[in-house]
């Protein structure tokens, strides 16, 4: 079984493996009591923090362990707006953030706070100058990821960074998928990650705060971890965690090297192998090792399956694959094709011949799929008939409306349309991608009884 979902979770490092079964021997007891075992516990707490901290880029008594990366977010968004509560309420984020980070601004908003989305291009990266244009004089805290999660793209954090600086704004990033491949860089304020996307043990992270931010904790006082992640620390986890992080450190500049010569063949040759297939992400600044593309007139949820079976774990954004039937917000954001989305994400070590076994698959894997779904083919018969056509799709989901479309796209001459009637959110992203696919104008949507009408012009 090849696994490609390290974006998802990384495989346990053989460090950490090594580090959280030595420190369950040392690191049980607890570690602010002053006798022989609390004291070994404490060294070994220190000596974790220690080295986390030179891996972040801060020093040791700026960085706080929390029970998770999501905890670390809601820490850290909830104590900046906090400790800014004078200055304002105004809080920004992009678009394309991990779920964490929107469901802490959605709070935020519902408790009374303002709330900014910036944007994000096709490729999935903020515009610096249109980030600096959101900041306000009653901003609290501005928000960016280092490195999208789901299709790879690193944002412009330097750049934001001293947009904010000198808004005398404090800047927190959200540095779970980046934090194994190297330290942020730019003039951020807060940062925060999470111990398993580095192939550290589940239930770590961590939440760096800079000197002189303003930060007040919430919840209940604990004096624990400065206050900021109450509760008993997880010292084996946390001795793990730390030591993964130095490990593939010192393995990450190798490592990337071989990763992004993976992912590359992958980039190439899937549009080569697979027709009608989008590769979405920025070409040149992304993760190493994630490569995220969209196949059209495929189910997400059944490619995934087949890939499943075939011996290949990877994870989609389509809405197919999700119990709300509503595509992924990053794919939304971007306004690239959602049906039939792949993200591969390789783990350190892995090897080429997994990679050709993938690319050897998955071509006849997408085409079984899309011969059950009944999708048109490049041989079928173009037919012209009258000048406007409709199509029913009311309750049937991705990627069927899109499907039908294409069926029919023929039926009508050069300047004619097709009325897509769907009740599908998905359809509202993947028509007008399909339309920018295949060189034909979508003309825009408009309330139908029961759903929408997508509108669609025949042009070539």
């Amino acid at each position: 079984m090849a696994y490609f979902d390290a974006a998802s979770a990384a495989p346990l490092h053989p460090v950490a493996r090594q580090a959280l079964l030595a420190s369950l021997d040392e690191g049980w007891a607890d570690p602010a009591r002053l006798y022989r075992e609390g004291r070994r516990a404490r060294l070994l707490l220190d000596a974790a923090r220690e080295a986390a901290a030179e891996c972040v880029g801060c020093r040791a008594d700026e960085l706080v362990f929390t029970p998770s990366g999501t905890r670390a977010v809601h820490s850290g968004v909830a104590g900046a707006l906090a400790g800014r509560r004078r200055v304002g309420r105004h809080l920004i984020v992009s678009a394309v953030e991990h779920s964490s980070v929107l469901h802490a601004a959605e709070a935020h908003e519902a408790d009374g706070g303002s709330l900014t989305q910036v944007g994000v291009d096709r490729a999935g990266a903020v515009d610096p100058a249109a980030y600096a244009a959101a900041l306000r004089e009653d901003t609290a805290l501005a928000c960016l990821q280092s490195a999208n999660h789901e299709v790879g793209t690193e944002q412009p954090v330097t750049e934001v960074a001293e947009a904010c600086r000198a808004a005398g704004v404090p800047l927190l990033v959200d540095a779970a998928q980046s934090l194994g491949w190297g330290r942020v860089e730019g003039d951020w304020s807060l940062l925060t990650g999470s111990a398993h996307k580095w192939g550290g043990p589940s239930g770590v992270g961590l939440l760096a705060v800079r000197k002189g931010v303003r930060f007040a904790p919430q919840g209940p006082g604990d004096e624990r971890e400065s206050g900021r992640a109450p509760g008993f620390e997880n010292l084996p986890a946390i001795v793990a965690a730390a030591a993964s992080l130095r490990a593939v450190r010192a393995e990450a500049a190798a490592e990337a090297a071989r990763l992004r010569e993976l992912t590359e063949r992958i980039r190439a040759r899937v549009p080569a192998l697979v027709p009608d297939v989008e590769v979405v992400g920025d070409p040149a600044r992304r993760l190493p090792g994630v490569v995220t593309f969209s196949c059209l007139y495929v189910d997400g949820e059944t490619l995934l399956h087949e890939l499943d079976r075939a011996g290949f774990s990877v994870s989609s954004g389509s809405s197919c694959t999700s119990s709300t039937l509503t595509p992924s917000h990053v794919l939304r954001a971007m306004g690239v094709l959602s049906e039939g989305n792949v993200r591969v994400s390789l783990p350190p070590g892995t090897v080429a011949e997994d990679v050709e076994r993938f690319l050897e698959v998955l071509p006849g894997t997408v085409a079984a799929v899309r011969e059950k779904l009944g999708a048109p083919t490049a041989t079928e018969t173009v037919r012209a008939a009258g000048p406007d056509l409709v199509v029913d799709a009311l309750g049937r989901r991705c990627p069927i409306p899109v499907i039908e479309l294409a069926k029919v796209i023929g039926d009508v001459p050069v300047g004619g349309t097709v009325r897509v009637l769907s009740d599908d959110e998905a359809a509202r992203l993947d028509i007008p991608a399909w339309c920018e696919m295949r060189g034909q104008e979508y003309v825009g949507e408009e309330p139908a009884e029961g759903g929408t009408a997508y509108l669609v012009r025949r042009t070539s």
